[in-house]
């Protein structure tokens, strides 16, 4: 049986400030509404902890074990497009990631063994747009060293419970590509069916919908 237990909460976000590109200084009464939503809005817990792993929000201190992942042709078999070989690579992709967080709350998560502290993979949720409706995208990723342990689906079953727990309302979607079986068959075991209507081409083709609707 699958234990996901909730370790402290996410404290208050800073303001931005200009120092780079992906920063900026808000007028105070902008900014002042910007607290305001910040402080409301949802947010995933400082970490997930499952039996066996911890899920916490990336930094950029993990960009070199993440290249390690993100840079191995099996990895990303089946999307190729999400090769990465190079650090300033997976350093922009870590910043694409922190964005979200910055925005919502929640995001990809860094996937970690409890028992070790190895980075062993990603795993997360984030806002996308599917045929003019917005859902949550449930991802995950991890190093082959670690398949055929369970942890994919241990993490997005954390995930997914999550989701449903904090934004009940929204619909989760795994887009899976048709010849990836091993992530369909992580989505069925944590409970998502085939969902056609939520089909999309992706940069790599198309890409099936599972989702959590009945």
């Amino acid at each position: 049986m699958l234990s996901v237990g909730v370790v402290s909460r996410v404290g208050s976000r800073s303001e931005f400030h200009a120092q780079n590109a992906d920063e900026w200084t808000l007028p105070e009464p902008l900014a002042r509404t910007r607290r305001e939503y910040i402080a409301e809005m949802t947010r995933q817990p400082v970490r997930l902890l499952t039996t066996r792993l911890s899920l916490r929000q990336p930094a950029q201190a993990d960009a070199e074990v993440i290249l390690q992942i993100l840079s191995n042709p099996s990895v990303v078999q089946h999307n190729p497009s999400d090769l990465v070989t190079e650090l300033e690579g997976v350093e922009a992709l870590v910043r694409h990631w922190l964005r979200h967080w910055e925005r919502y709350g929640f995001g990809n998560c860094c996937v970690f063994e409890e028992k070790t502290g190895r980075l062993v993979g990603n795993c997360g949720v984030r806002w996308m747009t599917i045929h003019s409706e917005r859902v949550l995208n449930l991802m995950f990723r991890f190093h082959p060293s670690t398949w055929g342990h369970g942890y994919a689906t241990e993490a997005a079953a954390a995930q997914l419970h999550w989701a449903q727990e904090s934004l009940p309302t929204e619909l989760v979607v795994a887009r899976i590509r048709p010849m990836n079986l091993a992530s369909q068959r992580v989505a069925a075991k944590i409970g998502l069916r085939r969902d056609p209507d939520f089909d999309d081409q992706g940069e790599d083709g198309v890409d099936w919908a599972f989702t959590c609707r009945l």
